[in-house]
């Protein structure tokens, strides 16, 4: 204890200063060698020079991810006991740890029905589909067997509940009539000169695919392993592809437009998350290298990658700001009064549901992509008639379709018609009916009926 002398000259009031002072450093170097969250176990250090490296213990840090899954799905009504989920599992670290956690929540819907008495609430069922690119990527034959042995052993090593595992060569979006599917696959490809139209040509095959899938199947959910950083990069794809009309419909919880609706339930997630979860929780990955290193696509990526770097929350920035853009009408699961959906989970899809104000309502989609579109942007189908298909065509494709992945001479986009799945030109042939009918709802107050007469 100092003296009270102001003339002490013996340094007792600068001692007892400096033990303060490590006193208080002791204090601060304990306090950040523990869990911010628990505040008792050692905070787990991944070495990625992330934001949250060194903040969590392991158990708080994966309940964090976890917890982020849980009120996406919930929040949004994504799976209830009566759905039957398919996971689009591409063998990557998004896709297997939501394949991960949707098994954990079918566990636990399991033991809350064995532990139920009157059993009222079934347990949803889950089926993992796989898209095999072979076709399109011949050189990648061998990996892709060996991926494809790697995802049998991963699916059947699931503990029960036993998962269905359907993998679905792309080529099978032509339908079992075509006569040479992969063949017709490898034109098809061949007469897009543009390395991103291709890539994005292949993505809206492989959607095909797994919606097929699905379908045939009685599935009635698609859970994809989309995470922030996927998302973040699209915002910017889109927007330099001029997709910006469509990219709300991209970038929701929900989007239901397809016939099996897709969830996102990882869209809260950025990849050094689930990276550092498949490394925390011992989870093999597989990467297949069947994306061009020459597209904007893959630009983009590489662009995100570095703002993340020099700022960690840039990815969620750029998602929040895009989530500010108006929905869709088809950005939530349609409400149901089906019995087997507990009556919180409806509740709380009326609160989480998106609201719209009635503006962004469209009923013609680019037969490519399916994205949304204007009215407006169609109205140009009225004027064809039957023998000009390639013309049609070109008029019920979005912009960023007709720049980067149609032929722009008419021969070739002709030739190129002939080789899309059956499934894209009916939807043709579909949005041409729907636009006369627009049109003709559009002027039918000005229109004769037949027993009129013009004065």
């Amino acid at each position: 204890m100092a003296c009270n002398s102001t003339g002490c000259e013996s340094g007792c009031y600068d001692r007892e200063k400096d033990n303060g002072s490590k006193i208080v450093e002791d204090a601060v170097v304990t306090q950040e060698s523990v869990c911010v969250k628990c505040k008792c176990n050692e905070p787990m250090t991944f070495g990625d020079g992330g934001s949250e490296d060194g903040r969590f213990c392991a158990e708080c840090f994966r309940n964090n991810v976890f917890g982020k899954f849980r009120l996406a799905v919930t929040s949004h009504a994504m799976i209830t006991p009566s759905d039957n989920v398919l996971v689009a599992f591409s063998g990557g670290s998004s896709s297997r740890v939501a394949l991960q956690f949707v098994h954990e929540l079918q566990i636990k819907a399991l033991k809350n029905y064995e532990a139920s008495r009157d059993r009222s609430l079934p347990v949803f069922g889950v089926g993992v589909a796989f898209v095999d690119e072979t076709a399109a990527f011949p050189a990648l034959s061998t990996e892709m067997i060996d991926a494809i042995e790697w995802i049998r052993s991963t699916v059947s090593s699931l503990s029960p509940p036993a998962k269905g595992l359907h993998v679905v060569p792309i080529e099978s979006v032509f339908g079992s009539d075509s006569l040479d599917p992969r063949d017709r696959l490898v034109k098809l490809l061949d007469s897009v000169p543009d390395d991103t139209g291709k890539e994005d040509l292949l993505l809206h095959l492989k959607m095909l695919s797994l919606q097929k899938v699905a379908s045939e199947n009685g599935y009635n959910r698609l859970v994809v392993g989309s995470c922030t950083s996927r998302i973040a990069s699209h915002v910017l794809t889109a927007t330099v592809k001029g997709r910006g009309y469509s990219l709300s419909a991209d970038i929701q919880h929900v989007d239901a437009r397809w016939k099996v609706p897709i969830v996102l339930p990882l869209r809260d997630c950025v990849r050094q998350e689930i990276t550092r979860l498949c490394l925390l929780d011992g989870l093999k990955t597989v990467e297949l290298a069947c994306r061009s290193q020459s597209g904007i696509n893959d630009l983009v990526s590489s662009f995100v990658a570095l703002l993340q770097e020099e700022n960690p929350s840039r990815e969620c920035t750029i998602v929040r700001t895009a989530a500010k853009l108006t929905p869709f009408y088809f950005n939530k699961i349609p409400e149901t009064d089906d019995s087997n959906v507990p009556m919180a989970t409806q509740r709380r899809l009326k609160r989480f549901n998106l609201k719209y104000d009635g503006s962004m309502t469209t009923e013609a989609f680019c037969p490519i992509c399916n994205g949304p579109q204007n009215r407006s942007d169609s109205s140009e189908l009225d004027y064809f008639e039957e023998g000009q298909e390639s013309d049609a065509l070109y008029a019920a494709c979005c912009s960023s379709c007709r720049f980067q992945i149609l032929p722009q001479d008419g021969s070739s986009r002709e030739q190129f018609g002939s080789f899309l799945p059956d499934h894209m030109i009916s939807q043709v042939k579909h949005q041409k009916v729907n636009s006369q009918a627009y049109l003709r709802e559009k002027i039918k107050d000005c229109l004769l009926l037949d027993d009129e007469e013009v004065v």
